[in-house]
């Protein structure tokens, strides 16, 4: 059986792993599972955009209604994705096109309107354009920013709005997202703009036309690129990774900044949430992945375990879970006392209860989840109730306000004791009703959009905060037990040089000793290229590289699933 986390040198550092064990059991690859080109020759990667996949399910009665969509270099391929059921047949797509010209650069399909007859899959291109296409009809609807009239950078992400049949967000090299309706057209002449709302570090202008028209809005946020975004659970808010280093929450109805948080080092190139919208997660060229509160607005662990830049994060809702508990019991005693048993507290185990003899209650709390990096290497982490609610003595304090969904609606600040038997949000039919701005969107965003937990409001940040000196092509590498110190050191010599650049030590980006650092529950070496996906399914979870290699682990007791396969029909290529 293998270790938990990756250990020694030498030849067996660098060996490709096959499986992996965690303490809910053995994670297994599925070499039968594997998708990639039909020729199965690995892909030539240098200079192209990251092979990114997507999945949707179109609800098929047969029970197999899952469909993957991947590009490898100017190919696009839409496959049934069969998991841990039945070995990938490669030689049966059920669309592939290749592009001239422009690369694909990320898709999404939307999940409402997607049917086992019809899929509207986005496609966004290095060239800045977005493609409507229909992959089971082999249609393609619509061709969005064709001249190139709205923006020339490339695409970096692209979502469908939640709850909507007809919007959807793009965000751009250029720093700009726009929103567009499918039911527009997008003008023969450039965009006019009118302002519409502006805020720290960011803008949202409206377009200006006699007629309907797309774009409907763009937001231009901080500076440089936005790599990534990720909407909210419940679809209400809309978080931002950029390369300037910045974290930023927005409500995206009313495009108000919500929260901030800078990165430790360089850009943020990677965003997800938790399932239940109280926690998100990121990951950039820092090589660390930073746990962010979103009720308090602040940092409340990083995680160290890659050697170098990380690509992906994504929460495993399968392995998430909290109970409700007890409200804790303030410690009395001395310091001598504190110290004592602070220094003796044990790390609960992820999925198991514990009751403290202090406080008098016991609570189990597990979020999973995981990062892969241009290092090759796949990471599980797993976030406990004593990263998430440390003991009210040794809370780090902020200053900053927020608003409490208590059950008077009262304003509590957001440095009191955190309620730890509120893990997890009520539904919203027992919320309270929380004044809010009216929406921006005059009436867009389409219906039927869920209630989920209200986030914090927190006053508006006055500083800004810039990075101009930051290089791209430079990492910081892999960060030993010893070198916290140093790191700081460099770090605040950087920070000195730049006037705008003061975020470190405070609570948009507080130093490697003033919050927790997580160790990975697995690090594991998976692919010989760097990895560029990760996602969670109910049997298994996904990932990829930059060879063009789409992998299948099943999770511990589904692999018995998959019957064998015939050695004679057995694929030739790589497995990793």
């Amino acid at each position: 059986m293998l270790k938990m986390a990756a250990e020694g040198g030498g030849k067996e550092a660098n060996e490709i792993k096959t499986q992996f064990t965690t303490r809910e059991g053995v994670y297994k690859l599925l070499p039968n599972s594997e998708y990639s080109r039909p020729n199965r020759v690995p892909f030539n990667s240098q200079g192209s955009n990251p092979v990114k996949v997507s999945f949707v399910n179109v609800n098929d009665q047969s029970g197999n209604g899952e469909r993957i969509c991947f590009n490898v270099g100017r190919e696009l391929y839409f496959y049934i994705y069969k998991g841990v059921r039945k070995a990938a047949d490669m030689s049966k797509p059920i669309d592939k096109r290749i592009y001239k010209g422009t690369l694909p650069t990320c898709h999404d399909s939307n999940t409402l309107t997607a049917t086992a007859e019809s899929v509207s899959l986005l496609v966004g291109f290095s060239a800045g354009q977005v493609q409507l296409i229909d992959p089971i009809k082999k249609e393609t609807s619509k061709l969005f920013n064709e001249d190139r009239l709205i923006d020339k950078s490339p695409v970096t992400c692209l979502k469908w709005v939640p709850g909507s049949e007809s919007l959807f967000l793009v965000a751009h090299a250029s720093g700009c997202l726009y929103l567009y309706n499918v039911e527009h057209t997008c003008g023969t002449t450039a965009p006019h703009y009118q302002l519409l709302k502006q805020g720290d570090n960011y803008t949202v202008h409206t377009g200006k036309s006699k007629t309907a028209r797309n774009p409907l809005l763009r937001w231009t946020v901080g500076e440089g690129a936005v790599n990534e975004f990720a909407f909210s659970p419940d679809g209400k808010f809309l978080a931002c990774a950029g390369q300037d280093g910045f974290l930023r929450v927005f409500c995206f109805d009313t495009a108000e900044l919500q929260g901030t948080m800078k990165s430790y080092f360089g850009g943020l190139l990677c965003v997800c949430w938790s399932p239940d919208g109280r926690y998100i997660v990121t990951g950039g060229e820092d090589d660390l992945v930073t746990v962010w509160s979103v009720s308090d607005s602040r940092v409340i662990a990083r995680g160290r375990g890659h050697k170098s830049w990380v690509s992906v994060v994504a929460f495993d809702h399968c392995i998430t879970s909290v109970q409700d508990c007890e409200a804790p019991a303030e410690f009395s005693g001395s310091d001598e006392d504190f110290q004592q048993f602070n220094g003796t507290r044990e790390r609960t185990n992820s999925g198991q209860s514990k009751r403290n003899s202090t406080d008098g209650r016991s609570l189990s709390v597990t979020y999973r989840f995981g990062s892969v990096g241009q290092d090759t290497q796949l990471c599980l982490w797993d976030l406990t109730e004593d990263i998430l609610f440390p003991l009210p003595r040794t809370r780090t304090h902020t200053n900053v306000m927020s608003w409490e969904t208590n059950g008077n609606s009262s304003v509590t600040p957001s440095n009191s004791p955190l309620p730890r038997s509120n893990s997890l949000p009520h539904s919203s039919g027992s919320s309270p009703n929380i004044h809010k701005p009216a929406s921006i969107v005059d009436g867009v965003i389409a219906a039927g959009v869920g209630k989920f937990a209200t986030l914090a409001l927190h006053e508006t940040r006055k500083e800004r905060h810039q990075e101009k000196d930051h290089k791209r092509n430079h990492s910081i590498s892999y960060i030993s037990n010893k070198s916290s110190e140093k790191l700081n050191q460099i770090i605040g010599t950087r920070a000195g040089k730049t006037d705008t650049t003061k975020a470190l030590g405070t609570t948009l980006c507080p130093r490697m000793e003033e919050i927790p650092l997580l160790e990975p529950l697995v690090c594991k070496k998976i692919a010989h290229e760097r990895l560029t996906v990760l996602i969670f399914l109910e049997d298994c979870l996904v990932t990829a590289c930059q060879e063009g290699f789409i992998c299948t682990w099943a999770r511990p007791g589904k692999v018995g699933l998959l019957p064998p396969q015939n050695p004679a029909n057995s694929p030739s290529g790589t497995v990793v």
